[in-house]
């Protein structure tokens, strides 16, 4: 388990705890951001309390997918075969993680996903809720990607996934990592499905979306999508002269 943080600390002990109920076989790795609120050093101690906790320091506010990163790194210098992202916010439900377990056995990227039937979302603003919505209808037509959630950061990854995608190339940040990640994966051939979750809006602390995020998401997924359109032209006509 892989759960980035900055500024959690009314939040991180309550998520890791959850965690290792619902799946006590789980390590956590906290990858946290220099928190100037005491985040990291909570995590510490609870890292000394458990052997199944781990946290990796780092010394600047670098961005979500610098610490997914970061964090696939250091697993995969472990014996780790199964590697899963949650927020630290209380809004991925840590109960529901055996969903994204189960799913494995048939799939190598499982997306927690909020817009499948049984999937919900609780206690966010409607504004908030169709510019998710909408990200995503964007993303599916742009991509060609038949995903409802791919800008969705609960999420099970195989081992062999993320060995074979050069994760370490994303640059993109927030939301755009995430649908990266999804779309490398299926492009490199790997079975990527979507299961049902809720979604509930965190309790404590401030959420990280900002202007910036979504301007950067909607600019780089064009230029994914353009490429995506030149490439499906130029697969016709070889089509054709064949």
């Amino acid at each position: 388990m892989v759960i980035p943080t900055y500024q959690e600390r009314d939040n991180v002990e309550s998520i890791v705890s959850r965690v290792l109920a619902a799946a006590p076989a789980a390590h956590v790795l906290v990858v946290d951001d220099g928190s100037p609120d005491g985040t990291g050093e909570l995590a510490d101690a609870m890292a000394e309390a458990d052997e199944r906790v781990h946290v990796l320091h780092r010394t600047e506010k670098a961005g979500l997918g610098a610490a997914y990163i970061a964090g696939f790194d250091w697993g995969l210098r472990g014996d780790y075969r199964v590697f899963v992202e949650m927020d630290a916010d209380g809004s991925h439900l840590p109960e529901q993680l055996p969903r994204l377990l189960h799913g494995l056995e048939r799939a190598d990227l499982v997306l927690g996903s909020r817009y499948v039937p049984g999937g919900a979302v609780v206690n966010w603003a409607k504004q908030r809720e169709w510019l998710s919505r909408g990200g995503n209808l964007y993303t599916r037509v742009a991509l060609g990607l038949h995903l409802r959630d791919a800008t969705g950061g609960y999420r099970a990854f195989r081992r062999e996934v993320l060995e074979k995608i050069d994760y370490a190339a994303v640059v993109s940040e927030g939301y755009c990592f995430q649908v990266d990640l999804a779309r490398r994966s299926g492009a490199a051939g790997f079975t990527v499905i979507e299961v049902p979750i809720t979604f509930v809006e965190r309790e404590h602390g401030e959420s990280k979306m900002s202007g910036a995020i979504v301007r950067e998401a909607l600019w780089r997924i064009t230029q994914w999508g353009g490429a995506h359109r030149v490439e499906q032209l130029r697969s016709a006509v070889r089509a054709r002269r064949a």
